[in-house]
């Protein structure tokens, strides 16, 4: 942990910044804090500045594993089987190499939902806690005990989960519609949600994951918000895909966003892995396959952006870059502003830091955390669509990746002597 002047940058504003962190944490934010301090400095050379991506939503534990054609039963099903064969050793390997590829692409903080079952036991666990020794220092690794296969549906589970949470910064997870029907996944709701409170931990849930409106598993949000408010959890409890949300009628869904908003309940959007997921039987049709992410928004939720998956049944591509997933979602959401950039980026950056640390602050301001990310060689409107590949990440005011480019292209065909 350094201290460190980052100068000579430029926001998304467009507006020139320099970027003071000490003690780990951002102190101030120009422009024109160069000549100020003593504390060494590193020019930014016009490069973009913004603040540290946050994976808000990652399958560390089950990243890598090949890619199975089918719909979410079929991915949960294979993943299952795979289960059978995992080790500590294959687990900490994947997972390693996706952390590399989070951290060079920019991201210094993830949550990593990580599965326990009878089958698996609490081997990811263990392996992922080992490994966050590991990367400390360049990225922040949370876990969150997640329950694929349900609770009431695999006998053993809820004691794994338990014990998961004595392990620091282990929240808990929760996957209500893996249960038999939907009155288990209403109590699966209440085990998470009760947990939640009784360890002073906050909880995120896998919630709504379909394309349609036909089984009462899928249509579980409001419970939640109910839930989180009467439990007094507000503020610290997330849910992520909610896909059905945009299949319901414009009252209920307003009633149900307006909720959300009261319990301040924060929306995991994962468009890589919902848009592979789901509307694949042609029967069924969707609010473009997401979360109704605009609505939310504009009803005061929090919304994060995330991969969720990297290469296996559930989302068969990625590369864990959140400007890959913030692209995904721009051609989604008809996004053709620079404001509409700017709030991208801030679901993939701040917001994930809010939900990290709801009573911190985030972004680039004093007091957030001292992780930015300089992107080199783009226009700040163009952060998305020219995906710059040079970037400087920075953790707590220490340099902990850099990828530079180099680009050739020729001026005309050689002529060819005869």
């Amino acid at each position: 942990m350094s201290d460190l002047l980052v100068h000579g940058g430029t926001g998304l504003d467009g507006v020139p910044v320099d970027v003071l962190i000490q003690d780990g944490r951002i102190s101030a934010v120009g422009p024109g804090l160069a000549g100020r301090t003593s504390t060494r400095g590193l020019d930014a050379g016009g490069a973009v500045v913004v603040p540290a991506f946050v994976e808000s939503h990652l399958h560390l534990d089950k990243a890598l594993l090949g890619a199975t054609d089918g719909g979410l039963d079929a991915a949960i099903a294979a993943t299952a089987e795979r289960k059978r064969s995992f080790t500590t050793e294959d687990v900490a390997s994947r997972a390693d190499r996706v952390m590399g590829w989070a951290l060079a692409a920019g991201t210094t903080q993830i949550r990593a939902h990580t599965e326990i079952d009878p089958t698996v036991g609490d081997l990811s666990i263990r392996a992922l806690l080992a490994l966050r020794e590991r990367w400390r220092g360049r990225v922040r690794l949370q876990l969150a005990a997640f329950p694929q296969e349900g609770i009431e549906a695999r006998p053993g589970t809820l004691g794994l989960l338990v014990d998961a949470l004595d392990h620091p910064d282990v929240i808990v997870g929760g996957c209500p519609y893996a249960e038999g029907d939907a009155r288990a996944a209403r109590r699966h709701i209440d085990t998470v949600l009760d947990l939640a409170a009784e360890r002073d931990l906050p909880a995120d849930l896998h919630l709504d994951l379909a394309d349609h409106l036909e089984d009462d598993r899928f249509v579980l949000a409001e419970q939640v918000a109910h839930g989180v408010i009467d439990r007094g959890l507000e503020g610290r409890v997330s849910i992520g895909h909610v896909t059905t949300l945009g299949l319901m009628d414009p009252p209920a869904r307003t009633r149900i966003i307006d909720a959300l908003a009261e319990a301040r309940v924060t929306v995991a959007a994962l468009p890589a892995t919902d848009l592979f997921l789901t509307q694949r039987s042609g029967r069924h049709h969707s609010h473009r396959g997401i979360a109704p992410v605009r609505e939310l928004h504009g009803a005061g939720v929090d919304v994060v952006l995330s991969s969720n998956n990297v290469r296996n049944a559930f989302t068969p591509t990625g590369r864990a870059d959140p400007l890959d997933i913030g692209l995904l979602f721009a051609r989604l959401a008809h996004v053709s502003s620079g404001a509409d950039v700017r709030w991208i980026v801030e679901m993939l950056s701040s917001a994930g830091q809010r939900l990290m640390d709801p009573d911190a602050p985030a972004g680039l301001t004093a007091g957030a955390p001292g992780d930015i990310v300089l992107l080199r060689g783009v226009d700040p409107a163009d952060v998305l669509s020219a995906h710059p590949a040079a970037r400087v990440v920075i953790r707590a005011g220490d340099v902990v990746a850099r990828t530079e480019t180099t680009t050739w292209v020729a001026d005309a065909v050689p002529t060819l002597s005869r």
